[in-house]
């Protein structure tokens, strides 16, 4: 965690519903779309939907090489991404049962030709392990122009579920 950072995180206000490192880890290594908030232009949150693979302790995105997350990212490195695992509302209880996952980082640009090559290869084969092997490789190959690579290295990683699945645990 980051120097000064712990200072600044609050307490979870309900922390008996609060997910250990563990399911935080879990609930990342297996899900693959979440929505990243960066400060946007003028300060407005900008939020986007996004794909996404967990590995080695880091979330990797790819992206169009410019656009409005680019810009964000190269004017305020500090993000937040968030997973939603479980969602459902329980109609006959006014509730909704719910699992979580936020990260707070430090977003980056992968600049490395080599490396920005392996994630992008890394990506492919997570998000689309049935597609051919030589058909990611032509796909890996035909976008290391115009894709873009990103790594969000946590700071921070909270998670919380809803009452009634905190209280089956």
């Amino acid at each position: 965690m980051a120097e000064g950072y712990k200072a600044i995180m609050r307490e979870m206000r309900r922390s008996e519903q609060q997910l250990s490192r563990a399911e935080c880890l879990e609930i990342l290594e297996h899900r693959n779309h979440g929505v990243l908030a960066l400060q946007g232009e003028d300060g407005y949150p900008y939020t986007v939907p996004i794909n996404y693979f967990y590995t080695d302790g880091r979330l990797y995105f790819h992206s169009a090489a410019e656009g409005h997350k680019i810009d964000a990212i190269r004017n305020q490195e500090k993000a937040s991404f968030c997973v939603i695992d479980k969602c459902a509302v329980v109609q006959e209880g006014f509730f909704t049962r719910y699992r979580s996952v936020v990260v707070f980082g430090k977003m980056h640009i992968i600049e490395d030709a080599a490396e920005k090559k392996a994630m992008i290869t890394r990506f492919t084969d997570r998000l689309s392990p049935s597609v051919p092997e030589e058909k990611r490789a032509s796909e890996v190959e035909r976008g290391l122009v115009a894709v873009c690579m990103l790594c969000l290295e946590p700071e921070h990683i909270t998670g919380k579920q809803s009452r009634d699945l905190a209280a089956h645990v």
